[in-house]
């Protein structure tokens, strides 16, 4: 480089570490002053790496932080104002109050969030980094994340799928020597992080991580290899952070102060100004004349932060979900036909996947064996012949991997389907799914849309034992953000999942095994249906059952015997856990008098004893008898068939509920 274009580089940096430096300094003292309200991470010591691998970085790149990603968002183009505001609680906060320290998001600037979790943001990166490949762009997907992160499934697992899909994305470890408290010297048996990066078949290094200007060289080697399709790089910047974990903390339990007082020594602002003022590119008035301007710049961003509104109460619940929903002009018919042509349930959901793939680039599925196998059961059967294997991509078996990584694909504008065969499987990336994409929109303040379809089989049957029978919706259905949908025929199982790949909202889609070859009518034009709506799959005076999947198989199929008896069973489909269409089940209780719910899942904390709650908070009236409920056994899944058999409502059991309901 020429003086010019050194002097150039060297103002740019030291302008954003100052940027970092003393907006973490005021913010350590406002939290002095109780101006904050929870933790305060700050990140001086190790703003030359923010510093350096942002300024490669054009908006249209994405950076995924960890909880110490103040100076990532600053960096990144984050005015100090707004993080200052969100660390203040305040309405004009970069998350409108609702993140604080932890979970800052600016979307505009290409600062995808942080986490307070471990290892996502790692993740999150791979899936930035799939959209961007999978839609043919330069851009580039960095994760920032500390040395505690290293020894995370999540590392291995996103350094893995970057690896072997040449994601573009820079995985950059600050290795601050202490994840939280804890020596990295002591939790790592490999405790060179760089050479980690061959392993995984990339390219991997070990950087002053105080030098600025070779970070700022290292980075510009590993962006230009990302966007020109050579792949990942896992660059460790060996740090010090000089401020306690969090402000108000013990510092001194775990280190000295003379180790702090010895890298406060190698501060990388002093490190690049002495530099640049021995190579006489940079004068010291220059430095001088950006200190000042960044402390009036800093000065005024708490003024604005302390004098900015709080955010109105009544917004608390805003953003849990899309306000646009869905994003399709398709038919709704929420209302099943009598007869017409006959599929299957997996064809029924195969030709709504099929057809939306047709339409929407930004569809793609990742599953194991969802390739050129076709799926388990068939989901994704031909179509890899159609759309390759970017849009049909078979992955390791990491769950938590490339549910995480469908997390930062919906973050960065594609639309993931994540097909993990049995719902049993994707229980080891439960957090990815709860702590992340169920609140990602609410933490953005809804600037960021998670169109991400997750699913799979649920239920028992065929002796698959404890591992392969769970059922789940319940437990999902306690999460804001997700919406979960359990079909029961080929007619539902095509609109809702139509409907699913569609939303602006997440969805988890739960299928039973043992009615997947069920057949029904299905008409062959395009439409969906609505979540939250429930069928009245069969008509009645007498008593009301409410039922899912195959519980409203088995419920119907003892009803005819019932009439014979002069008993007139109402069923009620709800078709979706999460929103549950209590209306219709109030109304038809209105008109029977009784109600049985039918429910494989456990009793409790269940999906019944909710059904049954509601109805006897604003139906009690209607009751002409006390609700049943009936459940699977609450006991894990065993494997022989007559085992199998006692754990699952059967049709006897039903009936004879109905009886004793009608006795009452």
């Amino acid at each position: 480089m020429t003086n010019h274009e050194i002097a150039k580089t060297c103002l740019g940096l030291y302008r954003k570490m100052q940027v970092i430096r003393q907006t973490e300094e005021e913010l350590a003292r406002c939290h002095q002053r109780g101006l904050i309200h929870g933790a305060c991470h700050t990140y001086v010591g190790e703003e030359a790496i923010a510093s350096a691998v942002c300024s490669h970085l054009g908006t249209e790149d994405v950076v995924f932080s960890t909880h110490r990603g103040h100076g990532h968002a600053l960096a990144k183009g984050m005015p100090p104002k707004e993080l200052m505001a969100e660390l203040f609680g305040r309405q004009t906060g970069c998350s409108r109050g609702r993140g604080g320290s932890m979970h800052l998001f600016s979307p505009e600037v290409g600062m995808m969030g942080t986490s307070g979790i471990v290892g996502p943001c790692i993740l999150q990166a791979c899936g930035g980094g799939y959209s961007f490949k999978l839609m043919k762009t330069d851009h580039v997907a960095v994760a920032f994340f500390g040395d505690g992160a290293v020894n995370n499934g999540a590392f291995h697992e996103g350094l893995n799928m970057a690896s072997i899909w040449k994601l573009p994305v820079l995985f950059v470890c600050e290795n601050n020597q202490f994840a939280t408290e804890v020596p990295f010297a002591y939790s790592a048996g490999n405790p060179s992080v760089g050479s980690r990066g061959v392993a995984y078949g990339m390219a991997g290094l070990t950087v002053d991580g105080n030098d600025a200007l070779e970070l700022h060289r290292v980075a510009s080697e590993a962006v230009a290899r990302a966007r020109s399709g050579g792949g990942p790089t896992l660059i460790e910047c060996v740090t010090y952070r000089t401020r306690a974990h969090a402000e108000g903390m013990g510092d001194f339990t775990y280190r000295t102060r003379e180790d702090v007082e010895e890298w406060k020594k190698k501060c990388p602002i002093h490190r690049l100004r002495n530099k640049a003022i021995e190579l006489k590119v940079v004068t010291e008035e220059e430095f001088d004349a950006v200190d000042h301007e960044i402390k009036t710049l800093v000065d005024e961003a708490r003024k604005f932060a302390e004098s900015s509104p709080w955010p109105d109460a009544k917004t608390a619940t805003q953003f849990a979900y899309s306000e646009v929903s869905v994003s399709s002009k398709v038919p709704i018919q929420n209302t099943r036909p009598a007869a017409g042509r006959e599929i299957t349930m997996t064809q029924a959901t195969h030709e709504a996947l099929s057809e939306e793939m047709a339409k929407n680039p930004g569809i793609f599925v990742m599953g194991e064996g969802i390739g050129q196998r076709g799926g388990n059961f068939k989901t994704t059967a031909g179509l890899f012949d159609i759309y390759g294997p970017a849009r049909l991509c078979d992955t390791p078996i990491c769950e938590r991997g490339f549910v995480g990584l469908a997390c930062g694909a919906g973050m960065t504008g594609t639309r993931p389907v994540i097909d993990f065969m049995f719902a049993d499987f994707v229980l080891d990336s439960v957090g990815e799914i709860v702590n992340q994409i169920a609140k990602i929109q609410y933490m953005s303040s809804g600037r960021l849309k998670m169109p991400v379809l997750l699913r799979g089989c649920i239920g028992i049957g065929h002796s698959a034992a404890t591992h392969h029978s769970g059922n789940y919706y319940a437990m999902y259905a306690q999460i804001p953000g997700l919406t979960v949908v359990v079909p029961s025929s080929p007619y539902d199982a095509k609109g809702l999942f139509k409907r699913a790949l569609n939303s602006n909202d997440p969805v988890i889609f739960l299928e039973h095994r043992e009615i997947l070859s069920v057949k029904g009518p299905v008409p062959e034009g395009e439409y969906e249906i609505e979540f939250g709506k429930a069928a009245v799959v069969r008509p009645g005076r007498d008593v009301t059952v409410v039922a899912l999947a195959r519980m409203v198989h088995l419920t119907l199929s003892i009803c005819e015997e019932l009439e014979k008896e002069g008993i007139s069973v109402e069923v009620v489909d709800p078709r979706t856990v999460l929103p549950l269409d209590i209306e219709t089940i109030l109304q038809s209780v209105k008109k029977t008098g009784r109600l049985l719910v039918v429910d494989e899942g456990f009793a409790p904390c269940g999906f019944a004893v909710d059904v049954a709650a509601q109805v006897a908070d604003r139906g009690f009236n209607d009751l002409d008898a006390p609700i049943k409920r009936i459940n699977g056994a609450f006991t894990p899944t065993p494997y022989s068939p007559p085992l199998e058999q006692a754990v699952v409502p059967q049709p006897e059991a039903i009936a004879k509920a109905i009886r004793e309901l009608m006795r009452e």
